[in-house]
This record gives C-alpha cells, structure tokens and sequence, in this order.
C-alpha cells in the first residue's frame, strides 16, 4: 500500500541521498497585509488563503532561475535528470500518516488556481482519498510544521526528489525593522536538497530567492 511504501522508501532517502538542509528567518509581515488583502476578494472566497499559499508561489518562480532543485538523480545511469514541470508535492498530516500528494504542472497556475488546488488536494488527502496518480510523479515538496506550533524543521526529501521546503510558524516577534525595534510578523524557512544534484550555492540562492519574495511580495505580482 502507499502508506507502506512511504514508511520503506523514507528511511531509504534518508540514508542514500546526501542531505543538506540550510535556513534563513524572514520578516513576513507585508506577505501577511497582503494575505488578509485577498482574502476580501470574491476571486479567493472559499480557498485556503494561507502562507502556504504565497510560499507555494515564491517557490515556484524561484525555481525557473534555481532548476537544479527541481531536478532527481538517476541512479542506474549516474546522472541528473532536470524535469521541465514542476509537480508540487503538499505534505499534509492526515489521519493515516504522511501523505504528499501533488498539483500537476503547478508551475502553470495562477495563485487563484494554486489555492484552490492546494484546498482540494489538502482535502481529497485528509479524508484518505487520495488517488495514486496524485501520490506519485512529484518534482518537488512543501511541507508546513507551522500548523503544529513548530518554529522550524529539517525535512527529509521524498524518493526521487533533489529538494525539500518547510515553512515554520508564522507569528509575531520582536524585530529590527528601519533601525528600530518592532513587533513584526516573522517565520523560519529551511530547505533540504540532494547534494549530489544541487550544490550549497544553488540551494542558497533558492532559499535566499523564495525568503526574499515573501519579505517583499510586490516582487511576486507579475506572477500572481
């Protein structure tokens, strides 16, 4: 089954990819104002507007200049495979475990139609739905240890995937912004990738990118 599957293939990636895992802690609090924004907008009514969301899309665009972490190795022939797609893994907790099903071609997506479909993949998982075409094919993963109260993670990468993103809590801390000290909204970003496909420059500069995108998200509108 999938849920046996994943509790062999885990420990597996775990011992057999080199991971490295890097972080940076970010001032959201403009992601947030624009978050409570579009969520009074009748195009977002219903959807799941979270962090999650704006950290989906940051990480999407930052891929197009960071291909590598949407890249896999390929064992059998000892070399990199970069994949032209990206198929967003979202790793819920759900009833029965661990579960990372994935938005096909999320690259394509408006943040309206990721939204959505973070929602009804979220959904379709937690109630053990899940088809195996949404379970297998992923490029790429987010998971968020902030809904458990969690400041941070080192997650390790789903077999056959090079990289892994974890968002931490989202919440207010006392922060130097514009040379003074201030009550901002603040959050932890870690990624985990194999270092035989993405070297330390690589992985910084996408970290950099995404942390960067979310302090300042009027970078992100061209994309919206």
């Amino acid at each position: 089954c999938v849920m046996t599957s994943m509790a062999r293939e885990g420990p597996r990636s775990a011992f057999t990819a080199p991971h490295v895992t890097e972080f940076v802690t970010v001032d959201v609090t403009r992601s947030v104002e624009l978050l409570d924004r579009l969520r009074d907008l009748p195009e977002f009514e219903g959807l799941s507007v979270t962090p999650l969301s704006l950290v989906a899309k940051a990480m999407i665009v930052a891929l197009r200049a960071n291909p590598s972490l949407n890249a896999s190795w390929d064992e059998e022939n000892q070399e990199i495979v970069t994949k032209h797609y990206v198929n967003l893994g979202i790793a819920p907790g759900t009833p029965r475990g661990l579960m990372v099903p994935n938005i096909k071609e999320a690259q394509s997506l408006s943040l309206v139609e990721l939204c959505r479909a973070i929602t009804e993949l979220t959904a379709t998982a937690r109630s053990g739905k899940a088809e195996p075409a949404q379970l297998t094919g992923g490029t790429v993963s987010i998971t968020n240890v902030g809904v458990f109260g969690v400041d941070a993670g080192t997650p390790i990468l789903n077999p056959g995937e090079a990289a892994i993103l974890c968002l931490g809590g989202v919440g207010k801390r006392p922060w130097v912004h514009e040379g003074e000290l201030a009550v901002r909204w603040v959050t932890t970003l870690s990624v985990s990738f194999d270092h035989r496909v993405v070297d330390g420059e690589q992985g910084s500069r996408f970290l950099s990118s995404v942390a960067a995108m979310l302090h300042d998200p009027a970078s992100l509108l061209a994309h919206l």
